[in-house]
């Protein structure tokens, strides 16, 4: 009996281990089988977002055997970038490709980028966009408050909108100016003596038509491809500040995805970012040919202008991060990548 005992116990244990195992395998076999779907919102059309999207979603596709779908929708279709940065947060949307300094709600770390003078081109922007410490400083943000972050890219330098030209800094004198939240902008322009008033992209449009605005620092893809000549043609290319995106996820959906997965978001979101250097460059220079094609004009500041008013801003991301010893770490640490790609 007792010989018949121990046989029938350990019959069970080995019936209780396969059990497990093939509950095991039958759950690994099931993620493996899952379809993720990533909704990607951009606040803008036929501009860099897209093409960011064209990149990395053949490449995360194909890579996943197509466990990751990817859907794109442009022109805030998920809503305002308010928003969309919630629902990310929340888990609702997957990800979002957004200029960093919306952000600053969560973390005002995020508005570095948009620091006046950082950056001098498009191409110290991308060549800034590259380093390892950049990188790792500004995907890391708001980690601890839902947001995993996978890519940043230069898109473009700033440039104003007006109804009235804008052809001397004096010009700017008094003129209310949409700016983002960011306080580097509002102080920047405040030094500008422009009156400043904070604004979401999709506002701008509208404040122009109703006169609420005297113009706008936005970047001339966006003017073009929402049709801005009807409201306002002039265009002062001011070059400052550097308009950034960053590629966000929800923390939420991508914690759930298979490590394997994990792996091939970033590792991808990295390649695109690398390879959209050239069709950001191709976007920018088209779309300052299809403004002045349709209607709108081109303005530079004199040479000794442009460069009293790049004195003026030369300060600004100083001043703002040094009253606050964790802003002030972060700024060290783009502004000596920013000079280390010059």
């Amino acid at each position: 009996m007792g010989l018949a005992k121990r046989d029938n116990h350990r019959a069970l244990a080995l019936f209780a281990a396969a059990t497990i195992v093939l509950a095991s395998a039958f759950g690994s076999a099931r993620a493996e089988d899952k379809t993720y779907v990533m909704k990607i919102g951009t606040p803008t059309v036929n501009d860099t977002p897209e093409n960011f999207v064209r990149l990395f979603g053949p490449m995360v596709e194909k890579d996943s055997g197509g466990r990751i779908k990817i859907e794109l929708y442009s022109a805030s279709k998920l809503g305002p970038m308010a928003r969309e940065i919630e629902g990310m947060q929340f888990g609702s949307i997957e990800a979002a490709i957004i200029p960093p300094e919306f952000f600053v709600g969560v973390d005002e770390r995020f508005e570095l980028p948009a620091t006046p003078g950082l950056v001098d081109s498009l191409a110290h922007g991308q060549r800034l966009s590259a380093q390892a410490d950049f990188n790792k400083l500004m995907l890391g943000l708001g980690a601890d408050k839902g947001l995993h972050g996978i890519a940043i890219v230069m898109a473009l330098p700033s440039s104003l909108i007006s109804k009235a030209p804008i052809r001397h800094l004096a010009d700017m004198s008094g003129k209310k100016i949409r700016v983002t939240a960011s306080k580097l902008q509002l102080e920047a322009f405040g030094r500008l003596g422009a009156s400043p008033v904070a604004l979401s992209t999709g506002d701008i449009l509208p404040a122009l038509q109703q006169g609420t605005i005297d113009g706008s620092i936005s970047g001339i893809t966006v003017y073009n491809a929402m049709h801005f000549q009807d409201a306002a043609k002039y265009v002062t290319e001011i070059g400052q500040p550097a308009i950034f995106l960053i590629v966000e996820t929800s923390k939420r959906w991508y914690e759930a995805l298979p490590k394997d997965l994990q792996e091939i978001v970033d590792r991808d979101a990295a390649a695109a970012a690398s390879a959209l250097s050239p069709a950001t460059a191709t976007l920018y220079d088209n779309a300052r040919k299809s403004w002045t094609e349709n209607g709108g004009e081109l303005i530079s500041f004199p040479a000794d202008e442009q460069a009293a008013m790049m004195k003026t801003l030369a300060g600004v991301g100083e001043d703002v991060a040094k009253a606050k010893p964790q802003l002030y770490e972060a700024f060290k640490v783009v502004s000596d990548a920013a000079k280390r790609t010059r």
